[in-house]
């Protein structure tokens, strides 16, 4: 059974630091490039981050450039998202996704 599960988030002051991360199980997790996404209340469902199988090439939105990380640890089956400089537009539920699977999500908060 595939089982994407993120965790990690939480409630963090505007400046602060989270990680996520992304456990994987029941599939070949280094076979597949895995995403990072997240959607705010309102609004679509937005794309923050990519790794590739190995790791060797990642790409971030814009909007994250230089405060968010994409890494992962294909021994562990994980991927991680490290979220520095928070600001409260980050709040949202991020999701990870690996191929056609997606996690069930965690609430990340942005607030004083």
């Amino acid at each position: 059974q595939v089982q994407l599960v993120e965790s990690g988030g939480g409630l963090v002051q505007p400046g602060g630091s989270l990680r996520l991360s992304c456990a994987a199980s029941g599939f070949r997790f280094s076979s597949y490039a895995v995403s990072w996404y997240r959607q705010a209340p309102g609004k679509e469902r937005e794309l923050v981050a990519t790794i590739s199988t190995v790791g060797g090439v990642t790409q971030l939105a814009g909007s994250v450039k230089g405060r968010f990380t994409i890494s992962r640890d294909n021994g562990k089956n994980t991927a991680y998202l490290q979220m520095n400089s928070l600001k409260p537009e980050d709040t949202a539920v991020y999701y990870c996704r690996a191929g056609p699977d997606w996690g069930r999500g965690t609430q990340v908060t942005v607030s004083t």
